[in-house]
């Protein structure tokens, strides 16, 4: 897979979901700050709460916009796969027989795209399974405990 063409792929998505985020956001503000919006009396909260919502998206847009830089100016490192897992790292994984692939990114843990014919999840170090996969290498187990359920992921391939 083509680490530099993915990447162009999550920029090239991210900014379409920016713009969008941006216009809604933009929208919501113009709609909190309209005159009919003014509280008629005081149990008349439209106002109110379309700030809240407004102060809500902005706060989300610029944590896209951070995304995005992230995106743009960070290094990409091309991994071997005798190489230990870390940021910009491409991670195929193994669980019940079933093969995923992670990217490891400092933000944008949750973004996701098809690419090539493969979904490919953002996840953060700071994640869980982030965390488990960091300094690990090709032919490692991690085991991941959340609640009840043990998982245990096989590191199939690094780029």
């Amino acid at each position: 897979m083509d680490k530099k063409k993915l990447f162009e792929h999550f920029k090239t998505q991210i900014s379409l979901e920016l713009a969008a985020i941006t216009e809604a956001a933009k929208n919501t503000y113009d709609i909190a700050t309209h005159e009919e919006n003014k509280a008629e009396n005081k149990y008349d909260t439209r106002g109110l709460e379309a700030s809240y919502l407004a102060g809500a998206q902005a706060i989300r847009v610029s944590e896209m916009k951070d995304v995005l830089i992230v995106f743009k100016n960070f290094k990409i490192k091309d991994f071997t796969e005798h190489q230990t897992i870390a940021n910009t790292a491409l991670v195929e994984v193994n669980l019940n027989d079933k093969t995923s692939f992670v990217l490891i990114m400092p933000k944008g843990g949750g973004q996701t795209t098809q690419f090539e014919g493969q979904s490919i999840q953002v996840i953060t170090p700071e994640s869980p399974l982030g965390r488990m996969l960091i300094g690990k290498s090709v032919g490692d187990l991690v085991t991941f405990v959340a609640g009840e359920k043990t998982r245990e992921y096989e590191i199939i391939s690094l780029s």
